[in-house]
């Protein structure tokens, strides 16, 4: 079994660096909801712009069967690469939004 717990703190850790960005319009902060009891970890940005309510969801990750599961990312870049250049093993971090049969031909795990 993969070792969950250095995991757990390289997720946090990536996800906190996002809280420390700011938006450039609106009243918007970004947070990260770490929860190491249920191993998800999501993060969400909050607040208003242009008189609209935001609540959105940037990336939702959990720990699953012994691997990194990313179940939505909608980061710039790819929160995967960034799991992986902190220290988890790509074969270790599943792409859970690809569609399984696409899974084979990325450079992740499969499930």
């Amino acid at each position: 079994m993969a070792p969950l717990q250095p995991y757990r703190e390289i997720i946090a850790a990536v996800l906190h660096a996002y809280t420390l960005i700011p938006y450039a319009y609106g009243d918007l902060r970004t947070e990260a909801i770490v929860d190491h009891t249920q191993d998800h970890y999501m993060l969400v940005t909050i607040g208003w712009d242009s008189g609209m309510r935001v609540y959105a969801v940037l990336a939702h990750i959990q720990l699953r069967d012994a691997k990194v599961w990313i179940e939505h990312d909608n980061t710039e870049d790819g929160i995967a690469t960034e799991l992986s250049a902190a220290g988890i093993p790509k074969d270790q971090i599943v792409l859970g939004f690809r569609p399984p049969e696409i899974r084979p031909y990325t450079e992740y795990a499969v499930a």
